[in-house]
């Protein structure tokens, strides 16, 4: 179901978020992010001039290569577009993410590495939804495995489809169900 009609209007801002989880032929997958701030008027910066209406604001890239359990084994993050000239210098400073592993606290964790002035507030908000698409992409393909196995799956009771005592885990995981 659509939204309802909006009263009339004019965009402003358009933050686009793209995000794609890749199987590789190494065995390990890659997470690749791309986020874009664009204004619909010009914006007079005083590192760039005037941004003109369209141009990003922010273009910023993010790949995280991780294994079969979610552990990172290496980051990339690139800004090709920013407001000051500074920005991209917080780059080397994401590779404190590299030996965790995407689990329960994950934002908390990526926070405490490389939040407030040790990275980009955009970089750091765009690592939720890579997460998001590396439980997607690598658990979708891993699920059948998951089932037979012993080890509890990671997305029970991370929301309300997963809720240990709710109908789709009795149906998909009846070894976890925990409902009456």
């Amino acid at each position: 179901m659509p939204l309802s009609a909006p009263a009339t209007r004019e965009v402003i801002h358009t933050r686009q978020i793209e995000c794609n989880g890749f199987r590789r032929e190494d065995g390990l997958w890659d997470i690749e992010a791309n986020l874009t701030d664009i204004k619909s008027y010009a914006v007079e910066n005083n590192w760039r001039g005037t941004v003109a209406p369209g141009d990003p604001i922010h273009d910023l890239w993010v790949r995280l290569t991780l294994d079969d359990d979610l552990l990172i084994t290496a980051i990339e993050t690139a800004s090709d577009t920013t407001p000051y000239k500074l920005c991209p210098t917080v780059a080397e400073n994401f590779q404190a993410l590299v030996g965790i592993r995407i689990a329960p606290g994950w934002n908390r964790a990526v926070k405490s590495r490389v939040g407030g002035t040790k990275g980009c507030t955009h970089i750091v908000e765009l690592m939720s939804t890579v997460a998001t698409v590396a439980f997607q992409t690598i658990f979708s393909l891993r699920e059948k495995e998951l089932m037979a196995g012993d080890k509890r799956p990671p997305m029970l009771d991370s929301c309300l489809a997963w809720d240990t005592s709710g109908p789709v885990v009795k149906a998909q995981y009846p070894t976890w169900y925990k409902g009456s």
